[in-house]
């Protein structure tokens, strides 16, 4: 067999033309499905308070004491939304997995966290593990709620 093709006559055959590759599309946070938000602020402006709020539990020790809250406290909640209600109505689907919303508790940030006051290195490997932050402002003057700068 010869593989001329003056010989038999055949035009040589052309190839189809590459494809575009596409240019990646860079990605924010950490790809996924669910989403990891973490709650921080000063201590005793009611991190936990809202932690358990949100929550519907009373998993988080809320106690009149800077850090109280060493460890975080992690929790899973629902967010609940009337369109993906209406749509499971209408379609039946044999399961539903409505939207989850990933609650962490971090400890109180201090003045000097930097030079290693408080709890230093090891908040900021806490903020690093969230998508992202809910940063709390404490917003009531109270006696009965100590006060890390012992003013407001």
């Amino acid at each position: 067999p010869t593989t001329d093709n003056t010989k038999t006559n055949k035009q040589p055959t052309k190839m189809a033309p590459k494809k575009e590759e596409k240019a990646a599309v860079p990605r924010f946070g950490r790809p996924g499905s669910s989403l990891k938000m973490g709650i921080v602020g000063l201590p005793n402006i009611g991190k936990s308070s809202l932690f358990n709020l949100l929550s519907e539990s009373a998993q988080a020790d809320a106690e009149n004491y800077p850090f109280c809250t060493i460890d975080p406290n992690t929790t899973r909640c629902a967010v609940p939304d009337k369109r993906y209600e209406k749509l499971c109505s209408i379609w039946n689907p044999p399961s539903q997995y409505p939207a989850y919303l990933h609650l962490v508790d971090i400890a109180g940030l201090i003045k000097g966290a930097s030079e290693g006051a408080g709890l230093g290195n090891a908040f900021l490997s806490h903020i690093q593990a969230v998508d992202g932050i809910f940063h709390l402002v404490r917003a009531f003057d109270s006696k009965e709620v100590t006060h890390v700068d012992d003013t407001v």
